[in-house]
């Protein structure tokens, strides 16, 4: 071998051990500044909640502020371009959601690729929607609604808190198996207005987070028919499941941490160790137990399968449905 490649070769290693050195040494100082967690909801929403408990823990265990950061509106779209285009040094996160994964498909030509730009660091939680009527609905069963709707086609409206959010498209699924046909109510921002007209019967029917109705379910102001996940709920065990009743029907909340493409891996490494600690935390899964959510320790691996999985899944949905953003 001649001397010149010799060189050349000792330089490249030496490349490759500094390179390596300098990110053992970066993710030995991270966080070297407070760290933003951008949540693509408003503030006092489940997954913001979610976000700012995980972001307490890791700032007691991390040394630094992890700070959340609210970036509502065009489906967590706008939220999750702000994480792709911020450096990739693990001082900005992203709260993933399910509402990602729908997301994905919703938009004609998005300016980014939701699996090929964010970097899954670890899953958080997963919950329920529920499939509630108003009182005046003669139905207790899915069987008994499904015959009530094929008797009343397109005369029961159903509300979501908006155009492809995951009570919409958990919706559109149910109608999708069940052979129904509901007119979809968007709502925007949902919420309290969405619960306070099925409440008055301007709607009759909706898919609703778990830890926004629970306590119209408890307090007997909402008639709840089923949970959407596979398995039961925790917060409501006598509650069966819509999957029960139509086979294969599985519609689920769940969060996560994502982070910007080419974050070092010492770093998501970081992340994700401090995070599957949290979530083993007795207070902290207690915290989230009133919420209706189950905690899901996962690794990066693990959670990138999920955002995969979720993603080919809704969009079938989408484009059976025809959903597009508004």
């Amino acid at each position: 071998m001649n001397r010149p490649r010799r060189q050349l070769l000792r330089l490249a290693a030496g490349a490759a051990v500094l390179s390596a050195a300098s990110r053992f040494a970066w993710a030995q100082t991270y966080p070297a500044r407070p760290v933003r967690i951008i949540v693509g909801v408003p503030a006092g929403s489940g997954p913001d909640v979610t976000a700012r408990l995980i972001g307490q823990w890791l700032s007691e265990r991390l040394g630094q502020p992890f700070i959340v950061e609210n970036r509502p509106g065009g489906a967590s779209h706008i939220a999750a371009e702000a994480v792709v285009r911020a450096p990739s040094d693990g001082h900005t996160l992203l709260l993933v959601s399910s509402a990602h994964a729908i997301g994905a498909t919703l938009f004609d030509k998005p300016n980014f690729n939701f699996i090929r730009d964010i970097a899954p660091v670890a899953s958080i939680t997963r919950g329920a929607l529920v499939m509630e009527v108003n009182l005046s609905v003669p139905t207790k069963t899915i069987p008994e609604f499904i015959a009530y709707a094929k008797a009343h086609p397109g005369k029961l409206n159903f509300a979501s808190t908006s155009t492809g959010a995951a009570s919409h498209v958990a919706g559109e699924l149910f109608k999708m198996m069940a052979g129904v046909d509901l007119v979809h109510v968007p709502y925007r921002g949902g919420g309290t207005g969405m619960l306070t007209d099925l409440l008055a019967g301007e709607i009759q029917v909706m898919f609703d987070p778990l830890s926004s109705s629970i306590e119209a379910i408890r307090t007997g102001k909402v008639r709840a028919l089923a949970v959407t996940t596979a398995g039961l709920s925790e917060a409501l065990p006598k509650l069966p499941t819509v999957g029960q009743f139509v086979p294969g029907y599985e519609a689920s909340l769940w969060n996560g941490v994502g982070a910007p493409k080419g974050t070092p891996a010492e770093i998501i490494d970081t992340l994700n160790k401090e995070i599957n600690a949290a979530l083993a935390d007795p207070k902290l899964k207690a915290k989230f137990a009133n919420l209706g959510y189950t905690l899901v320790a996962s690794s990066p691996t693990e959670f990138g399968k999920l955002i995969a999985e979720e993603t080919e899944k809704w969009a079938r949905v989408v484009k059976f449905a025809g959903v597009k953003a508004e």
